[in-house]
């Protein structure tokens, strides 16, 4: 890609335990000049996390000294109610900059709240929505990897069903079932935005990419989604006395 080219700009966004780490760790090895922005919070850092790895860990005046300079593309304060303040996180503006200096498109790891401003900003950005099969399986990647009490893990599902009613507003719907096709399948969708933004005639294997990714699109995977939705929906039975 030449320096000066315009970074395709690339939101991922999922309810937490849907396996979008993982599938943003595969992307990365696998798809080149695609920088990853990581976001900044307030939280504190959880088992083996480190500063400036999985995220840019900074003190709450840190991070709102730096809302007040305009810093952020996107920022949101997550978890938070009348009587507790929530955590921050944000994306940095520099990342963007330094994606077009390098030629290199850029990805971002955000919610649902940070995509809508994204895409107010940038309209041509791409999002990319990642759901779980179904809302008991999400429940049970909750509580398999072990890192939140019971509270923690009511409180994400709750905000998952919430983030879910969400999908429309994004480009692609990814329904991670199976890691090895849902890896795939991510990183035909990037490829092909980049292949049908060159202007470029397509080959065979290309044309396949392309025709791959369209598979995802909101308008050819709604009635997939469906389901999913109504999993959420459904209260889990209360427990016997």
């Amino acid at each position: 890609m030449s320096p000066s080219h315009k970074p395709i700009v690339y939101i991922i966004s999922a309810p937490s335990g849907s396996g979008k780490s993982t599938l943003v760790n595969e992307l990365l090895k696998l798809v080149s000049e695609l920088d990853f922005s990581i976001s900044y919070t307030t939280r504190a850092p959880r088992g083996s996390e480190q500063n400036g790895k999985q995220y840019h860990f900074v003190p709450r005046e840190q991070f709102e000294q730096m809302i007040r300079d305009d810093e952020f593309l996107e920022h949101a304060n997550v978890f938070g109610d009348a009587k507790v303040p929530g955590d921050y996180y944000g994306t940095a503006r520099r990342f963007l900059r330094e994606a077009g200096v390098h030629g290199h498109d850029l990805l971002l790891d955000i919610d649902v709240q940070g995509a809508s401003q994204i895409k107010q900003k940038l309209t041509d950005a791409v999002s990319i929505f990642v759901l779980p099969p179904d809302r008991k399986t999400l429940e049970w990647r909750l509580r398999h990897r072990g890192e939140d009490r019971e509270a923690v893990i009511a409180r994400r599902l709750v905000t998952a069903r919430r983030e879910i009613e969400n999908y429309s507003k994004y480009d692609y719907i990814l329904i991670n079932d199976k890691l090895e096709e849902s890896s795939e399948s991510l990183q035909a969708i990037v490829q092909s935005e980049r292949l049908q933004r060159s202007g470029c005639l397509l080959s065979s294997d290309e044309k396949k990419t392309v025709e791959l990714a369209d598979r995802h699109r909101l308008a050819n995977v709604r009635e997939r989604v469906l389901p999913i939705l109504a999993s959420f929906r459904t209260l889990p039975a209360p427990a016997q006395s």
